[in-house]
């Protein structure tokens, strides 16, 4: 049995990466249950002429996947909750816990989708409205503050995203009145720490995009050259969020973990009881 602790990003990390290796072959079999058919669909859309030749055919896949992803990122969660309760995580039993979490989690993703998207506008509205004025006065005082106007509006919207950014274990681990309510605590359990929570998802969105953008950028390379080789790496894109989600889930999962040992005294117990094991 896992200890509960406060851990540092590094570890928080290292930890992640041991669980996903411990359970790749359970995490694995989820993600081909989850995510099978719309990645076959995806599939069929690249072979056979790309997205203009199926548009419709190509929306609704992307929308299962989307289903499906969160299928996938809950079964996951529940999977590291059993391995750190000492259990032997089942299949069944994580897709069953993942099935009933799929509506509250579309409502969350959906709301937290527009928060950032909201905060990126009014970035965005800031930008245009002073940008130009800046560019008008023109001098090394006009560019400083422009630099530091953009660095601060980005600032903005990833202070906003890392705030929110535990909604998904908030929603898949803790009784809830209303899937809102995982907004407000996502930021409490934040407070004080979005400086971690963004360097932990900097650091497990390049491990878990590097080998998608390369395999893409492979097929897109040879698609003059050798348009059946380049076909291979496109399908292996497709594929790849089918091993590479899981990872996301676990170290998201480890820092959700942390921020409740260190503001709640969280254990094994506490976890076990919102999970309704033991």
């Amino acid at each position: 049995m896992a200890e509960l602790r406060p851990m540092r990003v590094g570890e928080i990390l290292d930890a992640g990466l041991a669980v996903y290796r411990r359970h790749f072959g359970l995490l694995l079999q989820v993600g081909l249950v989850a995510l099978w058919l719309p990645v076959a669909a995806n599939v069929y859309v690249q072979v056979g002429g790309g997205q203009l030749a199926h548009p419709v055919l190509y929306i609704f896949a992307n929308v299962l996947q989307y289903f499906g992803s969160l299928v996938l990122t809950a079964s996951a969660v529940r999977i590291i909750s059993d391995s750190y309760l000492g259990r032997a995580p089942q299949l069944g039993d994580a897709v069953t816990f993942a099935m009933s979490k799929v509506w509250p989690l579309f409502v969350v993703g959906f709301g937290y989708g527009l928060i950032v998207g909201l905060s990126a506008a009014v970035v965005g509205v800031v930008a245009a409205v002073f940008v130009p004025v800046l560019a008008k006065g023109g001098g090394v005082v006009a560019v400083l503050f422009g630099a530091a106007l953009g660095a601060a509006a980005l600032w903005f919207v990833v202070f906003v995203a890392c705030g929110y950014g535990l909604t998904t274990q908030v929603v898949v681990l803790e009784d809830l009145g209303s899937s809102f309510d995982a907004f407000g605590r996502s930021w409490t359990l934040t407070r004080g720490f979005k400086l971690k929570v963004f360097a932990v998802a900097v650091v497990a969105f390049i491990i878990f995009w590097i080998p998608v953008a390369v395999a893409g950028a492979i097929g897109g390379a040879l698609t003059a050259s050798a348009p059946v080789l380049s076909r291979v790496f496109e399908v292996a894109a497709s594929v790849l969020p089918i091993v590479m989600t899981p990872l996301l889930a676990c170290v998201f999962t480890l820092m959700y973990y942390d921020l409740r040992v260190r503001r709640e005294a969280f254990d094994l117990e506490v976890l076990g009881r919102q999970l309704g094991i033991g």
